[in-house]
């Protein structure tokens, strides 16, 4: 059983960072970027609320997911709106390590180091 990514990344794209809860583990660890990991359910849901307060918008496109024995891989476009109302579109790559269908390590790949910048 594999959590459903298209309602995962439906949900980020729509800013839900509770709807985003329900597919970790209660000990889950989230890594985005170059930020420090988080750990626990909460404190990931805590931090995202925060996070998606400090841009206008994000939206992936071209998602391609990968499955493994315990794993997914998931590959595509992130694009930013800032609340300057201009984007920043990369790509991103992510690691999930699974447990019984549910998102126990959350590992994003992406370079959005300009994303706090305009250009």
């Amino acid at each position: 059983m594999h959590p459903d990514f298209s309602a995962l990344f439906a949900g980020i794209d729509a800013k839900d960072h509770q709807l985003f809860g329900t597919f970790l583990t209660d000990d889950a660890q989230f890594r985005f970027a170059n930020f420090p990991p988080i750990v626990g359910k909460d404190a990931i849901v805590s931090f995202l609320e925060g996070w998606f307060q400090s841009i206008a918008a994000i939206k992936h496109s071209n998602l391609h997911v990968r499955y493994g024995d315990g794993f997914a891989l998931t590959e595509g476009t992130v694009t930013y709106t800032r609340h300057s109302g201009s984007t920043l579109e990369v790509p991103f790559a992510n690691v999930f390590n699974l447990v019984d269908g549910k998102i126990k390590d959350y590992l994003i790949y992406v370079d959005n180091s300009t994303l706090y910048t305009e250009e």
